[in-house]
This record gives structure tokens, sequence and C-alpha cells, in this order.
């Protein structure tokens, strides 16, 4: 299975079929201005119009957590049973005490009604709220689930919660805004390049090297709506610029309007990449391995041709 560039969190509330052609429209209308704004090329903006069109989410996630809020059993319960088909991961509510058997209710139902994709365990803060997922895993089929890094326990215990996901982890998913707060740092400042953040996700690197865990970038909730939405796609491409330079291949999307802006730093950013392959020491096994790690990602997003690839 790819990585994906983005995941999208929708609330299941406000989820329906059309939500990802929905997505897709309102990004289209927005791509020639978010163009002009980030300056990008004729070559660019038809690749990404492209996208836009045929594949506008490449991960939608139906949310049962924070932006769900909390409702009453047969109101979850009914949402569960409407979306479970319709082909997209979710995010549950968390393992912890207050929230578990909400949660683990939800998780269930949802493979009981053929829920299929990704799944998100939120808000760990305990090795056994994994300890409890792996066993779900095995009792129900489940092959395997992503954390998200928003505690500072999860970043504390992350070697621990590796080891007890028993291979089962297959993804770190890190949240800006609920770790930023939770470290202290005072709302106006809470950002994925905070350096609390980075300090995170550096420790998730560490822990996910090598093992085939993917890893997934935050968000930003400046969204490029209103009268300052040129500044917004401005700093949102250059946050997406920024987690890929750092390793950090995949973000999260709040808002449809920041599609246009994801793609097309994100394609910017594979191709001027490819344009440098002639600078790529290719005897040396390391950088021939990365390079190759580039130019899948790239093709496997749409920023690259399979016939541009160099032999």
């Amino acid at each position: 299975m790819r990585q994906p560039v983005h995941t999208v969190y929708v609330p299941a509330d406000r989820f329906d079929d059309g939500t990802v052609a929905s997505y897709g429209e309102t990004a289209l209308a927005l791509l020639d201005e978010c163009a002009a704004v980030l300056e990008a090329s004729p070559d660019l903006i038809d690749r990404v119009k492209a996208k836009l069109s045929s594949e506008p989410v490449e991960d939608l996630r139906i949310d049962f957590e924070d932006g769900y809020g909390v409702r009453p059993d047969d109101v979850e319960d009914a949402d569960v049973r409407r979306v479970a088909g319709a082909g997209h991961g979710i995010r549950f509510k968390s393992l912890e005490p207050a929230t578990r058997e909400r949660g683990l209710r939800t998780l269930r139902l949802w493979l009981a009604e053929g829920g299929t994709g990704r799944v998100t365990l939120p808000k760990v803060t305990a090795v056994d709220q994994v300890e409890t997922m792996v066993a779900v895993c095995d009792e129900l089929g489940l092959p395997g689930f992503e954390i998200q890094i928003e505690t500072p326990e999860s970043v504390l215990l992350l070697p621990e919660l590796i080891r007890a996901a028993s291979g089962r982890c297959t993804g770190l998913h890190f949240g800006t805004y609920d770790y930023t707060a939770s470290v202290g740092v005072a709302a106006p400042y809470q950002s994925l390049e905070h350096p609390a953040a980075d300090h995170a996700k550096s420790v998730m690197q560490l822990v996910a090297a090598g093992t085939g865990i993917e890893l997934s970038d935050g968000s930003t909730n400046i969204l490029p709506v209103g009268e300052r939405r040129a500044d917004a796609w401005r700093l949102h491409a250059r946050l997406v610029r920024r987690s890929l330079e750092r390793g950090f291949y995949q973000g999260w999307d709040l808002h449809p309007a920041q599609l246009p802006s994801r793609y097309l730093a994100t394609y910017a950013f594979y191709r001027e990449g490819l344009t440098r392959l002639a600078e790529v020491d290719r005897a040396e096994p390391a950088a021939d391995r990365a390079l190759r790690d580039f130019l899948r990602r790239g093709v496997e997003c749409g920023a690259i041709d399979e016939k541009e690839i160099p032999a």
C-alpha cells in the first residue's frame, strides 16, 4: 500500500457520499488563484488539475474523536453504520479510561459493518492502550493501526509503544495542536514548526527508522479562507515543503482550500528533485536507495511520470 501525501479528517456527522467530490470541486475552483499566489508553472498547474480531478483526497479518515465530539450511543452507532461501507479509514475515541468503552464500541461496530481503510489510535498515554489494540487486531482480524503522537507520554514511551505493538503499528501521526498545548505552548505560537514539535518528530523518526513505519507530520489551522487566504496558502505551501525536506512525506489537511497548496508544494518538491538526478552519486548504496524511494513517491502521487525517470 502506497503512503498517501496527506490525511484529511472529516467528522462523521459531516461525511456523506459526496464529500470527496465536493472537496475536489472546491479545490479545483481555487487552484488558479492559489497557483498565482505561489507562482506555479503552467506544467505544475496542469498536473495538479489532473490530480484534483481524479483523486483530490488520497487518504480520508472518518472522525469519531475530537472533530465529532461526545454524542449519545445510539447516535454514534447510527453514524458508524452509515459510514462504515464508504471505503475510508477511521479515527475513533482514545483508549483512555473515560472514552475507552465508547472507542472500542465504535471500532468493533465499524469492523462488523464492513469498515476498511486505515485506523488511527489517538491520544495514547500508556502502553496498555497499544496492547489493547493488538488484542483487538488479533480478535477481529484488523491488520494494523496507526498511533497518533499528541501527548508527552506518547513521545517518552515511543520505543515501548512500538515494541508493544508487535509489528502491528503501521504509522505514527503527529498531532500539532494537542501536543504543543500539552507541553505548555501558548495558542498563538502552536505550530508544526515549533521547536517542541520538531523535537517530538525527531524522536518519531529515530524510533521508526528501519522499521517500515510511516511518518506523518501534523496540520496548520491557519486556513486559506477570507481576505488573508493568500498568506495562508503561502504558509501552508512552505510548511508542506519544510516537512518533505525533513523526511515527513505525509501531513494533515483540514480544509478543501488547502488541497491546491498541498499538491502544488508537493509536486514542486518532486519535480525540482527530478532535475537534480545528475548530482546524486548512485554508486553510494544509501544515496541510491534514497533516490529510488524519492522517485517512487513522486510517481505514486502523480508528480513524476515513469517515462521521465532516466534508465
